[in-house]
């Protein structure tokens, strides 16, 4: 019960990573603040979060014991955001844990080929997005003056650069800076700001079509089990990729209390990818 009694903010909630990190924090104790799009995303390879998705990490929430209210929110809208924070902490009376987690994968191309419209949807959503949640959720817990995390999903992509993706990387080295900003303009209210580096995970996100052709080009009809070796090489520990959870554990580690001294600091979970 490492968070007990606390309420967590978490974006893309409905499935992949962001519905784990609802479930673990609400396995240790905490109550769950969730939104998702729940709509097609221009130039993704993979379809949209539903509303049974959603649905679903109600239940497993639930399951463990705790509350949530989940909404339709698009982090991109910064007045929808609001609404949805704002609902929250009138529902539950108090915000402790924000999870920056909602990210989209688009179009792969090289730069001069990069679509106008792909890259700023990119950037409004991967960068932007996570200001705009720490934007909506700053006053509360600035308000309360219990401290409180802030905890960003960034990427391999936050520190190496990787072809034919452009504006993802922009948008991951770019919320680097923002969790650096964060952490020190929050620290006079004992607000700590980190970020976790996944490297690959298994979700829709990297599991796809174009994903496994990225990584194996001269395969006519790549498969799952194409890509898994392709994965693995970037890895120092002889796994492909990581699960959902593994993430979640660091997330949850650092809205803890164990890292109550911890802040701007950039966590891996990448099977030494970054080495």
């Amino acid at each position: 019960m490492r968070v007990e009694g606390k309420v967590a903010f978490i974006t893309g909630v409905a499935r992949g990573q962001g519905r784990s990190h609802a479930i673990r924090l609400a396995q240790e104790g905490a109550d769950i603040i969730g939104v998702d799009l729940l709509e097609e995303i221009p130039g993704a390879p993979y379809g949209r979060a539903t509303e049974q998705d959603l649905a679903e990490t109600v239940r497993a929430v639930e399951a463990a014991g705790r509350r949530i209210l989940a909404t339709q929110a698009d982090v991109r809208d910064i007045t929808g955001l609001r609404k949805a924070v704002d609902d929250g902490v009138t529902e539950f009376g108090r915000l402790d844990i924000v999870s920056a987690n909602a990210g989209i994968f688009t179009q792969m191309a090289p730069s001069e080929e990069l679509d106008e419209d792909i890259w700023h949807n990119m950037i409004d959503t991967n960068l932007t997005g996570v200001w705009h949640t720490a934007k909506a959720a700053i006053p509360h817990m600035k308000a309360a003056g219990n401290g409180g995390t802030i905890v960003i999903t960034g990427s391999q992509g936050s520190i190496v650069g990787f072809g034919n993706i452009a504006h993802y990387v922009s948008a991951k080295h770019g919320v680097v800076g923002l969790m650096r900003t964060l952490a020190l303009e929050l620290a006079p209210w004992s607000i700590r700001v980190n970020a976790v580096l996944p490297t690959q995970v298994d979700t829709d996100l990297i599991m796809n079509d174009a994903t496994y052709k990225l990584f194996s080009p001269d395969v006519e009809h790549p498969t799952r089990d194409d890509f898994a070796p392709a994965s693995q090489a970037l890895h120092a520990l002889p796994v492909p990729w990581v699960e959902s959870v593994d993430v979640s554990n660091a997330v949850l580690f650092l809205a803890s209390d164990e890292a109550r001294y911890i802040t701007g600091a950039m966590l891996p979970v990448d099977a030494g990818a970054a080495l």
